[in-house]
């Protein structure tokens, strides 16, 4: 099986590594393809995206390493754009002059009323702030997220939909809301039925397994199974903020989706494609 990645950061971000480290370590863990994904907010920064005066550094660099590694793995240039209403929407249109390989489009922050939670913060920031923005509502607070994944779905114009259930997240260690209640699997469907008429591929982002330790990626496997069921292909990232984790959970991983029904997985290689796992 290919061995791919596309959601790796870097010290032009908010990750640990150089892109050059992180360019070795794929090939000491025999990848064939890596994507690089910086967070990107242009021409705006959310103080851990690419600064607007970096992105040629960022894209030069990358260009660098393309050329000097050729003859051992493929690299490609991309970026995780910042959904936010009205603010930031992950567009190759947007992006042009960098020209990008393939955008990441991803759901962070969600706004309430006077401010805003960022979906993977911290425990106690995301309370806090659901009880300061939206009157300590977490059903609101939830149906908000999908409302803003739903959003970018239909606004965007990207490659890949990056952790499409970061919501998740609050409910490793503590329990903020129960997944099988009615309503958040209402808000699942809803969000399955504008990924299949968006036609993007999803990533099933291992990040939460490495950095977070939990015990299953993004998606859950409820969503996941309604991936399936509506043909909505899936690719395996582990947006990688080290060196360390950029393959973690990776083998687990092809055996979480084959349970869900999946019996192929997306790459992109100038566009996407599949192969059988």
């Amino acid at each position: 099986m290919i061995k791919t990645n596309y959601h790796t950061h870097t010290e032009f971000c908010d990750a640990k590594n150089t892109a050059e480290e992180m360019v070795l370590a794929a090939i000491e863990k025999n990848f064939s393809i890596l994507g690089f994904s910086s967070h990107a907010m242009y021409p705006f920064n959310g103080g851990w995206h690419i600064k607007p005066d970096g992105y040629s550094a960022y894209i030069n660099e990358i260009n660098r390493l393309k050329e000097k590694y050729s003859d051992k793995i493929k690299i490609y240039t991309g970026f995780e754009v910042e959904f936010i209403d009205g603010i930031s929407v992950p567009c190759f249109d947007t992006y042009r002059e960098f020209k990008p390989d393939y955008i990441i489009g991803s759901v962070h922050f969600v706004p309430g009323k006077g401010g805003y939670y960022e979906a993977d913060g911290s425990e106690i920031s995301v309370k806090e702030r659901i009880g300061k923005f939206f009157g300590g509502d977490i059903k609101k607070a939830v149906q908000e997220y999908f409302c803003c994944e739903r959003k970018l779905l239909r606004d965007g114009d990207f490659t890949f939909l990056g952790h499409c259930d970061l919501v998740q997240k609050q409910n490793i260690n503590s329990k903020l809301f129960d997944e099988n209640e009615s309503w958040y699997r209402k808000e699942l469907k809803a969000l399955v039925k504008e990924i299949k008429k968006s036609g993007v591929c999803v990533e099933v982002n291992t990040g939460a397994t490495c950095r977070c330790g939990a015990s299953r990626p993004y998606p859950s496997p409820y969503l996941l199974e309604l991936l399936k069921a509506n043909n909505v292909s899936v690719t395996i990232s582990s947006d990688a903020h080290t060196a360390k984790g950029i393959d973690c959970w990776f083998d687990e991983a092809v055996q979480y989706i084959k349970k869900a029904g999946y019996t192929e997985l997306a790459f992109y290689e100038d566009g996407l494609k599949f192969q059988k796992i």
